[in-house]
């Protein structure tokens, strides 16, 4: 029952919560610590299901690590190199595990590296990202489950992403790093953590430019040396306590934030009538009675984020009048959808889109979370919810929230684990 969670609705939240270190930064930064020898710090790396299974990833590559008593996290990379093939069991339990493709083949010129696992929300193919290594001088052969990758005499090249995928952006970025001669990516993905990733390399003694914008040039350099560096705050997670804060009629602070990462949630937030205000000690949000129905796609950054959608449909479960959410990134996004209709959800699904009826309330039920932010969206309905809610396989959750029952304690939700 360890991984169940129970919430008593109607309680509206208040108070500050403090948001921790991005998950999707702080797990492609830890496996860019392996491209420099020696020690790296990092700070801010949040203590969460999918942290702990890199960390188990990269002690079985060869990578000592270490939890400081500060909270930071030390890895360390030995001068004789690592083995270069990562482990099938660990590496089907976590998605981030392909990012070793690019690491690795900077750093030794060859990996192995198993096909990825994680959340089931659509097909996440690596063509973009084989695309990529093989135009800096890689050789690709895929065998039993796994990408084999070498780059006998690696060099500069100019790559287009057909799509701008995050994975692909940063497994070409980390390749580039350490391979001579000038790289260039067009039609980048311009998340924030891509642009963490960069300022990352460049304090390792990469030489990157661009991040953030269509096109990154990389000039590869010989070697990478240790450092120290804090991830950025995770904007998903700020996102999720926002709406947890507006879907209860409750006022939380969420501190701990970049703003401008959050723009495209705020702007949303406030459409639906919720009041949301930065302040020097983070972002205010204030829910009010009547939600206004809001219309969306999802599109990468800096659009409307995919890994909100769910949390933004629970709200909009709640709102006078209908909601149309169009899912532009991953197919399988509107799993969490039967689960809120077993709350009093009025929600269709055709394809890509979803149109949401509000309801004037939803009400308690056993549900299941089948994947990270679908589970997300399970809590904030229970958050609004009359009675008691039971969410099953909330393992889920813990792979990308830090303390969560703790953080929504504080502001007065009443949740058991």
């Amino acid at each position: 029952m360890k991984d169940t969670l129970i919430i008593e609705g109607g309680y509206p939240l208040y108070g500050q919560v403090r948001v921790s270190g991005a998950k999707n930064a702080g797990l492609v930064l830890m496996v860019a610590s392996i491209m420099a020898e020696g020690e790296t710090i990092l700070d801010n790396v949040p203590r969460i299901r999918d942290v702990e299974v890199l960390i188990k990833i990269l002690e079985d590559l060869g990578v000592s690590t270490r939890w400081n008593e500060d909270g930071s996290l030390s890895l360390y990379s030995p001068s004789g190199g690592l083995r270069s093939k990562t482990s099938y069991e660990l590496a089907k339990q976590l998605r981030a595990s392909n990012l070793f493709l690019g690491a690795l083949l900077g750093r030794q010129k060859e990996a192995a590296v198993s096909l990825p696992g994680g959340c089931d929300i659509g097909s996440r193919p690596m063509d973009l990202h084989i695309k990529g290594i093989q135009a800096l001088g890689a050789e690709v052969s895929l065998e039993h489950g796994f990408i084999y990758a070498r780059a006998k005499s690696p060099r500069g090249g100019r790559v287009y992403l057909d799509f701008p995928s995050v994975g692909a952006t940063e497994n070409i970025m980390m390749m580039a790093a350490l391979t001579p001669g000038q790289s260039i990516i067009e039609n980048v993905a311009k998340e924030p953590e891509i642009v963490d990733l960069a300022n990352f390399l460049n304090s390792m003694g990469a030489r990157i430019r661009g991040a953030g914008t269509d096109i990154i040039k990389v000039e590869g350099v010989e070697s990478l040396r240790g450092g120290r560096y804090a991830i950025i705050p995770d904007r998903i997670e700020a996102g999720t306590f926002m709406i947890a804060a507006a879907i209860t009629g409750g006022e939380v602070l969420v501190e701990n934030v970049i703003p401008t990462h959050l723009h495209p949630i705020s702007a949303k937030l406030q459409e639906t009538g919720a009041l949301v205000r930065e302040t020097d000690k983070g972002i205010l949000v204030k829910g009010i009675e009547n939600i206004a129905p809001v219309d969306i796609k999802t599109l990468p950054y800096p659009g409307f984020p995919t890994d909100m959608q769910s949390q933004m449909v629970a709200l909009l479960c709640l709102a006078r009048g209908s909601s149309v959410v169009v899912e532009n990134v991953f197919e399988n996004r509107f799993q969490v959808v039967d689960e809120l209709k077993r709350m009093g959800a009025r929600i269709k699904v055709e394809g890509h889109t979803a149109v949401i009826e509000g309801v004037n309330g939803l009400l308690g039920a056993r549900v299941k979370a089948t994947d990270l932010r679908a589970g997300a969206a399970l809590i904030l309905a229970a958050l609004a919810a009359h009675g008691s809610t039971v969410i099953e396989e909330a393992v889920h959750i813990f792979r990308g929230y830090e303390n969560i029952e703790d953080k929504l304690r504080s502001i007065g939700a009443h949740v058991l684990r």
